[in-house]
């Protein structure tokens, strides 16, 4: 592995106009990929993790310029991508490939598997028609296929078997890079196995970079040198996969994490539980984007509350200022307790004094009152968003994917930059 990168991703924006009204004015943006910063060295696999529709893909398909990017820069072999044109460009295209997510709409079910797989041989200028056959042949078997299959139609196929026609299409230009958008979410569990085993080969005996786009953790486990973790367009966490599967350091990385089944079943069951919804893109959270459902949202400094409770005042903070309360659903302040899980007793007699008169006001119908009350919980979270900081664990010797040589989370919880 050398140490220049083959690929680096530097503040990589991707933002969508929002249109409205009979002439489709844009009024907004929905922040889609927002400042997302990464490396990629030759031989080495990294994941960009995730629940559905926090960026990963859009990422994928910007950084490989098949989308125009907002902001930011891609750099693949020391050159600006966006900067690339005529030969330039086709020699990037040839070293930097897909495999999308869906194998089953991924073909022309008109071509014969051998015809798709040929099709950027002859894309790109490879007229002799017995030596792009050599080539598909040579492609399909290395991905487990026979040479009868490149004359068979994609309906013939399986999942699993489409989704090696579909990596043998992306390897017959014999790239350097790969990018690889949710290889085995489609497929069986024993399948997907069989897939994970296949990428691994293949990247071992062609030295290929991988970007591996999951939502299944299990998955990256398996086969990611270094992970990024994103939430709502922007990164939250990155380092070493093993480091950051056996102690992440942002509490969404923790939440995904304690999501893994685990096959023990005298194991205890301590999944975290996320409150709330993924906020609107086009209208992000102000603060930490994460505060909306964190377990671990930091409460005020004059308030000394177990991290639960607080979480639970705080929902109920939220419920209030973003008009979600309906009045008429209380008979008394214990029915509000009740609706958002606060404790009893929260610990703290000022903070369960406020709480007390902000309930009593939900239950008469004083909803502003409840809001004015519920202000004294408000956290650092909602006003300062983080940035990515080295996170002092002692990992600091590991790559954490811009070469500065530091593992990283944003959140206002790594090293002492809170202040309440």
């Amino acid at each position: 592995m050398t140490e220049s990168p083959l690929l680096e991703v530097r503040d990589l924006e991707k933002h969508y106009p929002v249109r409205s009204g009979l002439l489709r004015r844009v009024t907004g943006h929905v922040e889609a990929v927002d400042g997302v910063s990464f490396d990629v060295r030759e031989g080495e696999t990294v994941g960009l993790v995730g629940e559905s529709g926090c960026g990963k893909s859009t990422t994928a398909t910007t950084l490989l310029g098949l989308e125009e990017p907002t902001g930011g820069e891609v750099r693949f072999d020391g050159e600006p991508v966006a900067e690339l044109a005529g030969d330039d460009r086709d020699r990037f295209r040839r070293r930097a490939q897909i495999v999308f997510q869906d194998p089953n709409s991924a073909f022309d079910p008109r071509l014969t598997v051998g015809e798709s797989v040929a099709e950027p041989l002859a894309i790109h200028g490879l007229d002799d028609a017995e030596r792009r056959r050599e080539i598909v042949v040579d492609t399909l078997e290395r991905v487990g296929l026979s040479e009868a299959d490149a004359d068979r139609y994609p309906r013939a196929f399986s999942g699993g078997q489409k989704q090696r026609i579909a990596l043998a299409r992306a390897l017959v230009l014999d790239p350097d890079l790969l990018v690889v958008d949710e290889p085995v979410s489609a497929l069986d569990v024993s399948v997907q196995a069989e897939i994970l085993s296949l990428l691994e080969d293949l990247q071992t005996d062609l030295g290929l970079a991988m970007v591996l786009v999951s939502h299944d953790l299990g998955v990256v486990r398996q086969v990611c040198d270094r992970v990024c973790v994103m939430y709502l367009g922007e990164l939250v966490e990155r380092g070493p996969a093993e480091a950051l599967f056996d102690d992440p350091r942002h509490p969404y990385t923790e939440a995904l994490l304690s999501a893994i089944p685990e096959p023990d079943p005298a194991a205890s069951a301590d999944a975290v539980e996320l409150t709330g919804d993924v906020p609107d893109p086009s209208d992000p959270p102000a603060g930490c984007s994460f505060h909306p459902r964190c377990h671990c949202v930091i409460p005020p400094e004059q308030f000394d509350l177990d991290p639960g409770a607080f979480r639970s005042v705080f929902d109920l903070r939220l419920a209030v200022s973003g008009g979600d309360v309906d009045p008429d659903a209380f008979e008394d302040t214990a029915t509000v307790r009740e609706a958002f899980g606060v404790p009893d007793e929260l610990g703290d007699d000022d903070a369960e004094r406020i709480l007390t008169e902000a309930a009593e006001a939900v239950a008469a119908g004083r909803v502003d009152a409840a809001s004015d009350r519920l202000d004294a919980f408000e956290s650092v979270c909602e006003r300062e968003g983080p940035r990515l900081e080295p996170v002092a664990d002692g990992s600091n010797g590991d790559r954490d994917g811009t070469g500065d040589g530091t593992r990283r989370a944003a959140c206002l919880r790594v090293g002492d930059r809170v202040d309440r």
